[in-house]
This record gives structure tokens, C-alpha cells and sequence, in this order.
């Protein structure tokens, strides 16, 4: 099997009406001061990624215009493919429910750097260690069906953070201390013999 290089992103800042809730899979806009404000971090980003490259989005909205963003910062503008399999957890019941209001509602501990513990699954969506086994086997068919090539993925904080937990073979809980910020860039490789990590949370200025 010949290298697969992956550059995956998160996606851009959020309004802030939505990051005061738990917004999991809803089509929540990104945050239009911030969009304004960080365009030299979109095209450090841009002039970062390789230019022969396939390109991936989650079916949510706020992907899509992060890499309509990146391309207005520079990158050549490219077509992409929607993968469901890179959609963030799921937080079924608990979407749309304000952040102050979430201990009352959980079945475990929360986890010191997610609102769930990596095992929870709330009701109606998925555990974060479900997202790692809906994830891995993304990453795996996307390495075989881009074998050799680049592949620039734009997709969410959770679905890096699985990817990276995938290729290292951690836990749902472990793979939850990672910090994966807005438009930082993770990279991972797969080779013949496995997966290989080449930076978590890169951020540019």
C-alpha cells in the first residue's frame, strides 16, 4: 500500500449563540467577525496545504465554508466530497441544551476536557467511542480509495480527535485530553505497516 498523506481540519469558529449550546450534528453557521478577522490564518493554511490534493467535507455546512474560506484565502478552488463518516459525535437528546444545564443530565462523570465521558452515550446519539469506530474505518477506506495521493479533509473537532485515537490505537477517554482547535491542521499518514501521526493542532498566526 503507497503512503496515504491526510491533512485534516477543523472547522472555523462557530457563532456565538451556538457555542453556548451543545451543537453535536446540527447545522449550527460559523462566526462572521471571526471569518473577517483571521483571514491571514486562512491563507498561512492555504499556502500550507499541498496543492495536488483530493478534498473531503462533512455533510454540515460549517466544513463547506471553511474550505470556501480557505480557497478565498489562495488555494486554487477545488471540487470536494461530501463523507458522512466525518461527521462530529452525535449528542442526540442532549443537542441544542445549554452548556449550564448539562451535569443533571449525564450518566457518568464528565470527562476533565469533553462534556461526556468517552464511554457516554446520550440518549438518541452516540458515544465518543462509537465516533472512533465509525471514523477508523472512514480513515481506512478513504486511505485505499486516495492510496498515494493527499488528502485534505475539513471536518470537526471530535472526528480529528477519533482519527488521531484510530491511528494511535487509544482509548475514547485518552483520545479526549487531545486539544483540537478551530482551523488547526493534524496530520496522519498511512502506510503499509500502519498509521503514522505528523502533528495534532497545528495553529498558524
Amino acid at each position: 500500500m503507497a503512503e496515504t498523506r491526510f491533512w485534516m481540519i477543523r472547522h472555523a469558529l462557530v457563532e456565538e449563540n451556538a457555542r453556548a449550546v451543545l451543537y453535536g450534528v446540527m447545522d449550527v453557521p460559523l462566526c462572521p467577525e471571526s471569518l473577517v478577522s483571521q483571514r491571514p490564518v486562512y491563507a498561512a493554511l492555504a499556502n500550507a496545504l499541498p496543492r495536488e490534493a483530493a478534498w473531503v467535507v462533512s455533510p454540515l455546512s460549517r466544513t463547506q465554508k471553511t474550505a470556501e474560506a480557505i480557497f478565498e484565502a489562495g488555494y486554487p478552488r477545488q471540487d470536494w466530497i461530501v463523507e458522512p463518516g466525518l461527521m462530529e459525535q452525535n449528542l442526540g437528546a442532549l443537542q441544542g441544551l445549554a452548556h449550564v444545564e448539562l451535569p443533571g443530565r449525564l450518566a457518568m462523570p464528565a470527562h476533565p476536557f469533553w462534556p461526556l465521558a468517552g464511554n457516554e452515550r446520550p440518549p438518541g446519539g452516540e458515544s465518543f467511542a462509537e465516533v472512533i469506530a465509525r471514523v477508523g474505518p472512514t480513515m481506512e477506506r478513504l486511505a485505499r480509495t486516495y492510496e498515494g495521493q493527499d488528502v485534505v479533509a475539513v471536518s470537526h473537532g471530535g472526528t480529528i480527535r477519533a482519527a488521531v485515537a484510530h491511528s494511535l490505537d487509544v482509548t475514547a477517554d485518552n483520545a479526549l485530553h487531545l486539544s483540537v482547535q478551530n482551523i488547526s491542521l493534524t496530520r496522519l499518514e498511512r502506510l503499509e505497516r500502519g498509521w503514522r501521526v505528523i502533528c495534532v493542532n497545528t495553529v498558524f498566526d
